[in-house]
């Protein structure tokens, strides 16, 4: 609706209904399978596929293979009309029990061919191709390009390369496109289904792929009324607009995943959930990745489902009803194409013990994966992370707890991942923002270890476990791991000085006074740019030439962050502000290193020319900007294509530039 960001003129629902009116007269008239064709918004697709599936179930319905065909209609883009690209949309619809999926319409086959190859690497069933006789041309006399015997070898390449199952024509086409087409591929054998591992796939406008390699998947808690005063504040004064902005914020500091939550008793629910949902929906860099629709409500969780055009997360079901309730809900999300997220809860209550946790886990395992259907992958299970430090002896135990549980399930439930909302674990300690953010950190670092794959955070105020001062990290370490029985006494009374100890400007600065290798290293840790063009500038007079600053205090101090972050004491979001630092130095010593270059006639020529790029379907560049940084501090000429390049543009530029070396 062009008159409101968080409008849509047709419903989810509406869809639906009008899409089983039509497959009820195809079914009736006699149709042999039905495809889903033309695809360009993911979720009238899910509507269509919801409405087949729903129809399916009914009584006496004849059942028919389904297929799926998208479209993407930009000349040389690789998204389609929503903004997805080639693997969103196959994460999107990969729930539907489908005999082939492929593309048609709107490109012909020049455009369409790099498309259709991702597209055929990915999909682990049979795939389909209908492009157009190229791109329209109405000064042609059929209006089209490619004639049959242009078109035809084009597409016999197509299936000599292993990219189709299915092969066919659409826009331009005609019975004499289709004989010569069939001829050229007469006799070749159809492609190989690849075998696609079993990895947690998820989307927004762009994949998120979960890998046994993948570091801890952080869930961004600001858009949750119940979490989040501010946002609270916002949703009920009406302001979505600035509501989306505290969504941009998540996003920018690295939250891989979004929680949206509208559980607040002033509140629509369902109406609040539709709106934003909807309005993130237009916003590119929000959308980009996934959703969790987090709620204690079903009919919000509903609401939002039928807003989400990615595979997002349902945040979440439980046990706590029944086995009856607890399949319906289930059965309901792996329609809607969603992953799920279930909670340590059964009919007797809330699980805190480990055996209590386990069993509830290992039975919500075996009805979603036996009975549902659902992938094991694209279960969450989130054994509780409960509070400590409350005083009560029984909750002494409960962080331990959960690690043990955590290892368990993980053996025991294969594939299953293990989620948590971390800030829960410190919610005793309230009002003292130094040692809530020190128990997070203590408790995040022993449950990664254990086997916490995701939990929801605000990635922007995560604290550094290295960093933490000794003294509290003592205390809080004694209470998350439960050491001793006065654990919980003695980090009260510690926290209670922390608190009143406000740190003037003297302590706050105190690193100042370290020699400038300490202070870059510091800055670069904490990801401070106050004072780094100060310190670059007295380590270039120390070290002579800017390069030795580059490859000795500057990099030794992101030798520091990498060790952090491969030992989980760091995380991705602080990272990035490390590596901000480091950009901001290094351009403070470019003029310097230019300047060397043209005295010492180096500029006269690079070493060589090397292309970077970080490739389709990955979106960090942190590594690579430290490379080129490097490359050319070595008089190498850089040519950065920058994040998710496909390959096409890599190579095209690489001869472009008569590269001597290609770098992703």
């Amino acid at each position: 609706d062009a008159s409101s960001a968080g409008g849509k003129r047709t419903t989810f629902d509406q869809l639906v209904e009008a899409y089983a009116e039509q497959v009820r007269g195809l079914l009736a008239g006699g149709v042999d399978l039905l495809l889903v064709e033309t695809i360009f918004d993911p979720l009238n697709a899910k509507a269509a596929f919801f409405a087949i599936q729903k129809l399916f179930d009914e009584e006496g319905a004849r059942r028919v293979p389904i297929m799926a065909s998208v479209t993407f209609i930009q000349e040389k883009g690789d998204r389609g009309f929503t903004g997805q690209t080639v693997e969103a949309f196959w994460n999107s619809i990969s729930h539907v029990p489908l005999v082939s999926v492929g593309m048609n319409c709107a490109l012909g086959p020049k455009e369409m061919r790099p498309l259709l190859e991702e597209l055929s690497r990915i999909a682990p069933i049979p795939v389909s191709a209908h492009p157009n006789a190229g791109l329209p041309n109405p000064l042609l006399p059929t209006g089209f390009p490619e004639t049959p015997e242009s078109l035809a070898p084009q597409l016999r390449d197509w299936a000599d390369c292993g990219f189709l199952n299915i092969v066919g024509g659409c826009c331009g086409t005609t019975p004499e496109h289709i004989r010569t087409i069939a001829q050229a591929v007469e006799g070749l054998a159809p492609r190989s289904i690849p075998t696609i591992e079993p990895y947690t796939r998820l989307s927004g406008l762009d994949p998120l792929t979960i890998r046994p390699d993948t570091n801890f998947i952080m869930i961004g808690e600001r858009t949750n009324v119940t979490g989040s005063k501010k946002f609270a504040r916002l949703v009920l004064a009406g302001d979505y607009d600035a509501a989306v902005t505290v969504a941009r914020e998540q996003v920018a500091s690295g939250a891989n995943i979004l929680d949206i939550n509208m559980d607040e008793a002033l509140l629509d629910g369902e109406q609040a959930m539709t709106t934003f949902v909807q309005m993130l929906g237009g916003e590119a860099e929000i959308a980009s990745i996934p959703f969790m629709i987090d709620s204690s409500k079903w009919s919000v969780i509903e609401a939002g489902l039928k807003c989400l055009q990615g595979k997002g997360v349902v945040n979440s079901i439980s046990l706590k009803e029944g086995e009856a309730k607890f399949l319906e809900q289930a059965r309901l999300v792996r329609r809607c194409g969603a992953a799920v997220v279930v909670m340590a809860f059964d009919e007797v209550g809330q699980a805190t013990s480990v055996e209590g946790r386990v069993k509830i886990a290992q039975r919500a395992y075996k009805l979603l994966t036996e009975t549902v259907g659902f992938p094991p992958e694209d279960i969450f299970f989130d054994p509780n992370i409960l509070t400590i430090a409350t005083g009560i002896e029984e909750h002494n135990p409960y962080a331990v707890n959960f690690f043990e549980a955590t290892q368990i399930i993980k053996q025991v439930c294969p594939r299953m991942k293990i989620s948590g909302g971390v800030s829960n674990v410190s919610f005793s300690l309230r009002g003292n923002d130094a040692v809530r953010e020190a128990i997070n950190a203590v408790f995040l670092y022993h449950a990664i270890k254990a086997g916490l794959d995701m939990g929801i955070v605000n990635p922007g105020q995560l604290a550094v476990y290295e960093e933490i001062d000794k003294e509290l990290l003592e205390h809080v370490e004694d209470v998350v791991l439960n050491r001793r029985p006065d654990a919980t006494e003695r980090l009260v009374d510690f926290s209670a000085r922390v608190k009143k100890k406000d740190k003037g400007p003297e302590q706050e600065q105190a690193w100042r006074k370290e020699p400038v290798e300490q202070r870059l290293a510091h800055a670069l840790m904490k990801g401070v740019v106050d004072f780094i063009d100060v310190d670059t500038e007295e380590a270039r007079l120390k070290y002579g030439k800017p390069l030795a600053v580059i490859q000795g205090p500057l990099m030794d101090g992101m030798n520091i962050v990498g060790e952090l972050f491969g030992a989980g004491k760091m995380f991705l979001p602080q990272v990035v502000k490390s590596a901000r630092v480091m950009k901001k130095a290094v351009a403070w010593l470019l003029p310097y290193m230019e300047a060397e270059k043209r005295l010492s006639g180096e500029a006269q020529g690079a070493r060589a020319k090397v292309v970077m790029a970080t490739v389709k379907g990955d979106v960090h560049d942190i590594g690579k900007n430290i490379v080129g940084v490097v490359l050319n501090c070595n008089n190498y000429e850089v040519i950065d294509l920058g994040v998710m390049v496909p390959c096409e543009k890599i190579l095209e530029s690489a001869r472009e530039h008569q590269a001597d070396l290609i770098g992703l």
